[in-house]
Formats: structure tokens, sequence, C-alpha cells
């Protein structure tokens, strides 16, 4: 499936109504979940999953759940320093944006207390805005991506005290 394959699933989701489209081909698979957007500002959430590996178990969620002890999203940061905080990475590439808009105040700021499902950042990824929620409660201590900037996927976004 080429990159014009999946812009047209998703305008078809966005456009009709649809709730979800599973795809699912050799060493493939595509989840994209959304609905008729009421607005402008309603997000469209496109999910894509690692490649599968044959002659290997399938160990990866469709809706994967990030935990401090996984390996996905979050880390702790092994440092002299950062040991005890926790990094906050990229679940997809995009463009990195702090604030909700132009003119709004950033959702965190360093020293912003988060909790898990605080809203800390929205990535953009193909004209979709994707908000990322904190899966940790903590203290903000680092922002380590300027805004407008260019992410890849598992980049470190944010440190966190988590005491």
């Amino acid at each position: 499936m080429n990159l014009e394959e999946i812009k047209d699933l998703i305008r078809l989701v966005s456009k009709t109504g649809i709730r979800k489209v599973d795809i699912e081909r050799e060493g493939f698979k595509l989840t994209i979940s959304g609905g008729l957007a009421q607005s402008s500002e309603q997000p469209i959430y496109v999910q894509a999953a690692q490649p599968i590996v044959h002659n290997t178990p399938i160990t990866t969620p469709s809706n994967p759940v990030i935990t401090p002890a996984s390996l996905g999203n979050l880390e702790t940061k092994s440092g002299n320093d950062e040991s005890k905080y926790i990094t906050i990475k990229s679940p997809m590439i995009g463009t990195f944006y702090r604030t909700p808009g132009p003119d709004k105040d950033a959702f965190v700021n360093v020293g912003s207390s988060v909790s898990v499902g605080d809203k800390l950042c929205i990535i953009e990824a193909m004209k979709t805005f994707n908000e990322i929620e904190s899966e940790v409660s903590g203290k903000i201590i680092k922002v380590l991506v300027d805004s407008a900037s260019p992410v890849d996927y598992d980049q470190p976004l944010f440190l966190v005290d988590p005491s």
C-alpha cells in the first residue's frame, strides 16, 4: 500500500463518517479511526502498526497502552542527573506544536505539573492534528523540541520528573 492509497482512505473516512477502517496485508497493518468532522478542530486519528516480521509472534496491540515500564514512547533516561526523569517520546512522524493555535498558550511549560491524560502537545501528520496526552504524572523538567519543528517517531519531546 503506497502513500497515495493511504491518503485516499483518510479522505474517505473523513468525508463519509465511517468510524473505523482496518486493513491488513502481508507484513502490513493499518487502522484509520475517525468519523465525520463537525468542525475543522475535530481531529481524525490515524494509526499504522509496525510492519509484521514473519516467524516472530505479534505482540503489538492495535491501540498500544504506554506505561513507564514499557519500551514504547516512555523511557527512563540513563544518565547521571537525568536518571530519575522519564522521557516522553513522539508516537509518530510529523510537525510538533506546543500550542493548540497560533495565538493560544502552550499546553505545558517547564515547571508545569501534568497528570495522566493531560494534553502535552499536538503532532500534525498528513494534515491531521493529533493531540498527545501524558501517560505519566509529574512535573515537566524540560521541553526538548521547538514548536513547529519536525519530529521523528520515538524522538524525545519532554523530560518529566515523576516524583
